[in-house]
């Protein structure tokens, strides 16, 4: 027992220390980008004002650009996750059109005794007027019924 939790320790720590690793190297990304930013400040701050709007709009039109191709990138993701939730759709729609028709099967007697006993149910419920109350996916069921 006492291996299993010392193992288990030592897995929590080796992960908190790739994390941390992980994190301190994000960190340094990030300074490394903000000093660079910070210089292209200072550097935009020495030019003439054209050039300075110049130079913004050209910092700003890479912005939207590399945006731009973030948001194709999700599209095209969110595309193929659209494609493979379609798939799936299908597949369920004809494990459901099987079992509807493996219902079919059932002998007609024993699915109208099961039906009478509904309509006597809601006979004791409901105040009938001559109208027959049904659901669509029962209509084949119910016409083959009423044929035979």
């Amino acid at each position: 027992f006492l291996r299993l939790l010392e193992a288990q320790l030592q897995d929590q720590r080796r992960e908190h220390e790739e994390e941390v690793e992980a994190l301190k190297n994000q960190v340094d990304a990030m300074k490394e980008e903000m000093e660079r930013q910070q210089q292209a400040f200072l550097q935009t701050l020495q030019l003439s004002p054209e050039v300075q709007v110049e130079f913004g709009l050209q910092q700003e039109i890479t912005r939207l650009t590399n945006e731009n191709l973030d948001l194709k990138e999700l599209l095209e993701k969110l595309e193929k996750n659209e494609k493979k939730l379609k798939k799936q759709l299908k597949i369920y729609m004809k494990r459901v059109q099987d079992f509807e028709a493996s219902q079919t099967t059932v002998p007609a007697e024993r699915t109208w005794q099961k039906r009478t006993m509904q309509v006597a149910v809601q006979r004791k419920e409901k105040d009938f007027q001559g109208m027959l109350e049904y659901y669509k996916e029962d209509e084949p069921l119910l016409i083959r019924n009423l044929i035979t």
